[in-house]
């Protein structure tokens, strides 16, 4: 039976990054996805010329948006209204109208409005350190909580990554492709440290057979992922294998659970 999805993103790309495969899976099987987002991502980084004259990166960033979820078959897309807060320990991270800095209890009566809007069967946030500890990535992981608590959404999925999985594709990939010197984007496997461990995820999804919606969905977002990326550098087959899997974790199920989506029993 059809069900909704609602899928909780901090920033534009993220999505497309962690969860994208997923969101056109269900949409292929019938789900309405529906992915809202913290921030339009407007304090990001974005290289000289990318923009237009007068163009803002927020409003660069909302196109890419569209653009993906068109790609991924999202029904509905929503901004909570916050502003990006940057970096751990930036002074963004206190600024009024920043997501780091709001209510939780605020932001997530925003969220929940729409989880009973939509009904929503099964929402996803990230995990407690929100992958590698950016503000509004922890923020959403707060907020998304309180949200599923106050909308009734029994479903909640904290999307990560194998931390030790994804070091080892960045090895492989790395010598596959015979990067020397590898691209500025391109993690250091000995220091990478996003995600968890093994043990804690509940949820491996198998998303190989949307690959091609998935890069093309990172490749939408253009201002923060460009063409010669680590992400899109690879060919077609080594980018399947690369991000043809995403993670979550679970709320409330036994540390003993494993499954391989986030829609049944």
């Amino acid at each position: 039976m059809a069900g909704t999805l609602v899928v909780f993103h901090a920033h534009p790309d993220d999505e497309a990054i962690l969860t994208a495969g997923t969101m056109a899976r269900a949409a292929a099987e019938g789900h309405r996805v529906v992915l809202v987002v913290a921030t339009r991502g407007d304090h990001g980084e974005v290289a000289d010329g990318v923009l237009a004259p007068g163009e803002t990166l927020a409003d660069r960033r909302v196109a890419e948006t569209r653009r993906a979820a068109e790609i991924l078959g999202v029904a509905r897309v929503e901004y909570l209204g916050y502003s990006d807060s940057g970096m751990e320990g930036e002074p963004l991270n206190d600024a009024a109208g920043s997501f780091w800095s709001a209510d939780v209890d605020e932001a997530a009566a925003r969220l929940a409005r729409i989880l009973r809007e939509e009904a929503a069967d099964t929402l996803t946030i990230y995990d407690e350190r929100g992958g590698y500890g950016h503000p509004d990535h922890v923020q959403v992981h707060r907020v998304g909580v309180r949200a599923a608590e106050l909308a009734g959404t029994a479903r909640v999925y904290e999307a990560t990554v194998d931390r030790e999985h994804v070091r080892d594709l960045i090895r492989a990939t790395r010598d596959e492709l015979a990067l020397e010197p590898p691209p500025d984007d391109m993690p250091d496997p000995e220091t990478f440290d996003v995600g968890v461990d093994a043990d804690r995820i509940t949820t491996t999804v198998d998303v190989r057979a949307f690959a091609e919606q998935k890069r093309a969905a990172m490749a939408a977002h253009a201002s923060q992922i460009p063409s010669d990326s680590f992400f899109l550098a690879a060919p077609p087959d080594l980018f399947a294998h690369s991000f043809g899997t995403e993670w979550f974790i679970r709320r409330g199920a036994p540390p003993s659970l494993r499954e391989t989506w986030l829609f049944g029993p």
